[in-house]
């Protein structure tokens, strides 16, 4: 009898171990998507509610989505070094809300650089369609700059890329295959699974975004700016991916400076670094 009941109740306990495995496994993933993307699909703001003059922008990416940007015409009496010099500047944003929770640092960055500016919504963002993956993000990114490249009006050459948090990620991959004329880094990380508190659970990430591999391989002038009180993405993750970097490249604390007000907290440290690292690299 007893022979008969152990291997019994151990296979149960092999299938009470596989449900459980497979329940984690779909809960991480579930997890690991809420940790990565914070998408808001409301748009509260338009460039319109800060007096900026902008193009509401439709793109199709390579797999067939439709994904909203905002192009914002450059200023040409700012005194800026980019105004007037037909620089564009794609940004990239970070893994929350959209980009109508953009409008504050793009009227600054209009003001301060005088550059045009190209804005848009990953796949699941705001306006745009389809649900948030990191190789969705690359796919976003190749239909931004191809838009761009088709306009009259924007130099081919004097493309700029920013990338925040999230955004720099983007920024780095696309910049392996279609390099910019500079690289602006605002509060990077080395990767996700990097930026793991428990490092076991980094071999179950599946969205990598493996930048510090990548930037590796990158020649092109790189700015990385970076808060000194950052609690999201510490300074050591901007310092990290600025020392795998290779040459010319400049680093930038921002005293004060925590992840999301980059740009408020010390404006002339941070606007006056970016126009300085443009007119150096144009």
């Amino acid at each position: 009898m007893i022979r008969r009941v152990r291997p019994v109740l151990i296979s149960v306990a092999i299938g009470a171990s596989l449900a459980y495995g497979v329940t984690f496994l779909v809960l991480w993933s579930q997890m690991e998507k809420r940790f990565v993307f914070f998408p808001v699909a409301e748009l509260l703001y338009t460039p319109n509610d800060a007096g900026l003059e902008y193009e509401d922008v439709r793109i199709k990416t390579s797999d067939g989505l439709t994904l909203q940007g905002w192009f914002i015409p450059g200023a040409t009496d700012t005194g800026s070094p980019s105004a007037g010099s037909k620089i564009t500047s794609l940004w990239f944003h970070g893994n929350g809300g959209n980009i109508g929770h953009r409008i504050d640092e793009l009227a600054l960055a209009h003001r301060r650089t005088g550059a045009n500016i190209f804005i848009f919504d990953y796949r699941g963002y705001g306006e745009s369609e389809g649900k948030p993956s990191e190789n969705g993000t690359y796919l976003d990114s190749r239909a931004a700059l191809k838009y761009l490249l088709s306009r009259p009006d924007v130099d081919q050459n004097r493309i700029v890329y920013l990338g925040h948090s999230l955004g720099a990620a983007v920024a780095v991959e696309l910049s392996l295959t279609q390099p910019p004329m500079a690289l602006v880094l605002v509060s990077p990380f080395a990767s996700v699974r990097d930026m793991v508190p428990f490092p076991p659970l980094g071999w179950l990430i599946r969205n990598h975004y493996d930048t510090i591999s990548r930037i590796r391989r990158l020649n092109v002038p790189l700015l990385v700016l970076h808060g000194d009180l950052d609690d999201i993405v510490p300074i050591s993750q901007g310092r990290k991916l600025y020392e795998a970097a290779n040459q010319p490249k400049r680093f930038q604390t921002l005293k004060g400076a925590a992840h999301n007000d980059t740009f408020q907290v010390s404006p002339e440290q941070y606007w006056g670094t970016i126009e300085s690292f443009i007119a150096e690299n144009r």
